[in-house]
């Protein structure tokens, strides 16, 4: 019979334990697989030269000393990829800035079992929730509050989501009671108990939450499309748009003075350089995911 390692002491696993086990693994490759393989596809098509443009299978297994980085000379000598990658950079932290700022003060509060009209306030948040009001009323209140071509306009809107606040709520509620009520007795206010003993016991929630506001910022495309039509303002995803749909240029396209760069390199490459923000992001946040999202659900 095979043992097993579990925390630090040795566990005796059966046949069907084994089994189980063994089922695990081969599921974890199989998604490990379906991850891994496109994302290898779109960076070694990123680096691939003039010559092997047109063999998808031989590129995949291209030796690196054949590389060609011509595609990200590219984009990295354009300013129009520049400067939507710094609109989505600003979109990306005032909307993760102003998104926590306003969740947080609602979770807590709605977490303070004492409220006066607390499941009144609860079921009024739940209702926008459950029953969306559509895009055109959302279309008109953003325009009249003059936020066209204004990068607040994609943030903004979206800065509370109720999914968000509940999970939040849920990981505040599980704060001893104790901890807040000693504060309280000894004259805290509600602003100083959530300040000085709620957010340094909420380290994981709040990189949960905001690491979700910050994915859904950085990849929006619809809200952009919608109120940004200044060309100086498009974030990076109406950028990536424009380059994926350019079907219509030239299979090689000159860019400053690198030379001629394949257009399915540069697509490519625009697509992994989109992505490098949130892989380099998520390291530091991982270890805070899965406590964050599991002690938020408890009683969210």
């Amino acid at each position: 019979m095979k043992t097993k390692r579990i925390k630090g002491t040795t566990v005796r696993l059966s046949t069907g334990d084994q089994m189980f086990y063994g089922l695990v693994d081969i599921v974890v490759i199989a998604v490990l697989m379906v991850v891994a393989i496109p994302l290898w596809s779109t960076i070694t098509l990123s680096f691939r030269p003039n010559a092997f443009i047109g063999t998808n299978l031989e590129g995949m297994f291209l030796p690196p000393w054949k590389w060609s980085t011509a595609a990200y000379r590219a984009l990295l000598g354009n300013n129009g990829f520049l400067n939507a990658f710094l609109n989505s950079l600003k979109i990306f932290v005032m909307g993760v800035a102003s998104a926590l700022f306003l969740t947080i003060p609602l979770a807590y509060v709605l977490s303070v079992k004492t409220l006066p009209g607390r499941k009144f306030l609860t079921i009024l948040i739940l209702v926008p929730y459950l029953f969306n009001v559509g895009l055109i009323p959302t279309y008109l209140v953003v325009t009249s509050l003059g936020l066209t071509n204004n990068l607040a306009a994609i943030f903004l809107p979206g800065a509370i989501s109720t999914y968000n606040c509940l999970i939040m709520r849920g990981f505040f509620e599980g704060i001893p009671d104790e901890l807040k009520e000693s504060a309280r007795i000894d004259g805290a206010a509600e602003w100083y108990v959530l300040i000085r003993i709620i957010l340094p016991l909420s380290k994981p929630i709040i990189m949960t939450i905001g690491l979700y506001y910050g994915v859904s910022f950085w990849n929006d495309f619809f809200n952009a499309m919608l109120y940004l039509n200044a060309n100086a303002l498009q974030p990076l995803p109406i950028l990536l748009r424009n380059i994926l749909m350019a079907s219509g240029m030239n299979e090689f396209v000159e860019v400053n003075a690198f030379g001629e760069a394949p257009i399915q390199a540069i697509k490519a490459a625009s697509v992994f350089m989109a992505a490098i923000p949130m892989i380099i992001a998520y390291p530091f946040i991982q270890k805070y995911f899965t406590k964050g999202t599991l002690l938020g659900g408890v009683k969210g």
